[in-house]
């Protein structure tokens, strides 16, 4: 069964805050942060950086229950990168990921960026994040190079994608 995503900006650092919290806790199986980083000292920098982050979140339709969230980071005045990105275990393949994206590729394109990026584990090398590269494939993102930002076990994989691609 198909279920429909609102998305909306949200505005208040501490429901930011919240709500990123929220998906962290969510999400614990570890789909979201690559495995020898110090997860708890990740997720409090998450959380308290997402405060001053344009962010989004996606809420279904019917019940109101938050899906998932993006916030988005300026890396220079001609890019941004989705910052972090989650959907919970329900709502995934349920056409949350590609709500949020959009209301952010929206932003991005008004704010006058030309390029996004994402970081993720290298495909191949967990089975938990290889869905999240074929989500930011799916969007049109290419990969752009690896590097050891996480450790060994975890080679960063750095996507790019145009703007108005």
């Amino acid at each position: 069964m198909s279920r429909s995503a609102a998305v909306k900006q949200i505005i208040s650092p501490d429901e930011k805050e919240s709500i990123c919290r929220e998906m962290l806790e969510a999400l614990k199986d570890g789909s979201m942060l690559p495995g020898e980083l110090d997860k708890k000292s990740v997720e409090e920098e998450y959380a308290v950086n997402c405060r001053m982050l344009p962010v989004w979140a996606s809420y279904d339709d019917e019940e109101g229950r938050l899906q998932g969230f993006l916030a988005l980071r300026e890396t220079s005045p001609y890019a941004a990168e989705i910052y972090i990105m989650g959907v919970k275990k329900e709502y995934q393949r349920h056409k949350a990921g590609k709500a949020l994206f959009t209301a952010m590729l929206n932003y991005a394109r008004r704010q006058g960026y030309e390029y996004l990026q994402v970081k993720t584990v290298k495909q191949g090398v967990s089975e938990a994040m290889d869905a999240a590269n074929v989500f930011y494939q799916g969007l049109g993102f290419r990969e752009l190079e690896v590097l050891p930002l996480w450790g060994d076990s975890d080679p960063c994989q750095i996507y790019i994608r145009n703007v108005n691609f």
